[in-house]
């Protein structure tokens, strides 16, 4: 049996893992897998033998300029699409299964078209976000905003990934991407929370059977870790507050953690994993800034020395970062928002109100 994967990325972040991880077994069981995706070139040694990249670099970039202008996120890269679908159709996959289709590499009618066209092909979706049934946003929690039930427009997240920074067509992508993701034969939608799969059966997707597969995390590398962490940081006696995100921002909580900063007393410190250069120089003196890592022995060390994990994330679907601490042996305190409150499993962790930072120092 043949398998084809559909990703943005293939081997790193969350869903590039997830990928690689369902790849490795499949071909445990005696198939053959391969990862197409298209938004970073770099692909980890072990993933090599399943990636085939859809189009190069220029063609994101590109893209990019499309959606960055036009607000047409996902009808771009056609001529990248064009030349994969035709790798696609002499490999001739038993089962493709989509993942992240947003990430300025794929355009999502071709795409479908092909999907469309075999018939006795079954097709899998794994959605991580709401962008399959927006208009244009992949979360739309901070705006409280209900359009996608209807007909998307005039879109408040306009200048949000994936950034326009002029043009508002989110109406005809709204209506462009019902016509091409529904009437699909043999689809099945998987979410990683109940609260997407909620949201899925309320969109146009709702033809479609949905069914919630919990994302899982390595528990031979995240457990309780030994590390010389606090000595390398000199801070052996105080306590960590620890936050950690692939990127940084105010969806994420930055701004939540340099409030906390400000409460703090000199016995507790904030450790926050994922912030940029620029962030880094602009930290609060007790905020300990590290940049990205994919080293999962690292991040294991680095939960297991802190006391609190804090997610303060104010959108997200299933947070998996929180289940890395917990695995870890260290209490998380997340906001209740998404699929966050799903992830807590260790009867300590807890989630409460978004904004209530200050709960924090309680449990500290």
């Amino acid at each position: 049996m043949r398998l084809l994967l559909i990703n943005e990325v293939c081997g790193t972040g969350s869903t590039g893992k997830i990928c690689a991880g369902i790849a490795e077994t499949y071909e445990n069981n005696g198939n053959e897998v391969k990862i197409a995706y298209g938004r970073k070139a770099f692909v980890p040694d072990k993933c090599k033998k399943y990636a085939i990249r859809i189009g190069a670099n220029r063609d994101v970039y590109l893209h990019a300029v499309k959606t960055l202008i036009f607000d047409q996120h996902g009808f771009g890269s056609k001529i990248a699409t064009k030349k994969f679908i035709q790798w696609a159709d002499h490999y001739n996959p038993d089962i493709v299964w989509l993942h992240n289709i947003h990430g300025y590499f794929i355009n999502i009618e071709i795409l479908f078209e092909w999907i469309k066209r075999k018939s006795k092909m079954q097709v899998k979706w794994t959605l991580h976000d709401c962008w399959s049934f927006t208009g244009h946003c992949t979360h739309f929690l901070i705006t409280n905003c209900h359009k996608w039930k209807t007909l998307c427009k005039d879109c408040p997240q306009k200048t949000r990934y994936p950034a326009s920074r002029f043009f508002d067509n989110s109406e005809s992508n709204y209506l462009r991407k019902k016509e091409a993701f529904c009437g699909v034969k043999n689809l099945t939608l998987f979410t990683p929370s109940k609260w997407l799969a909620d949201l899925t059966r309320d969109s146009f997707l709702k033809e479609y059977p949905v069914k919630v597969h919990y994302n899982t995390i390595d528990k031979t590398v995240f457990k309780p870790t030994e590390s010389l962490f606090r000595e390398k940081y000199h801070i052996q006696n105080k306590k960590i507050i620890l936050g950690v995100a692939s990127r940084w921002s105010e969806r994420k909580g930055i701004g939540d953690f340099i409030e906390l900063s400000g409460l703090l007393d000199d016995c507790t410190v904030i450790v926050m994993v994922g912030v940029s250069d620029k962030q880094i120089k602009e930290l609060p003196f007790n905020i300990i800034g590290i940049k990205q890592t994919n080293n999962a022995q690292e991040l294991a060390e680095i939960y297991s020395t802190a006391n609190i994990f804090f997610n303060p994330t104010r959108e997200d679907t299933y947070p998996t970062v929180n289940l890395e601490a917990q695995a870890c042996g260290t209490r998380v305190i997340t906001y209740e928002v998404g699929g966050a409150k799903e992830t807590l499993h260790d009867g300590k962790s807890i989630a409460i109100p978004v904004g209530e930072y200050k709960k924090v120092l309680e449990y500290i």
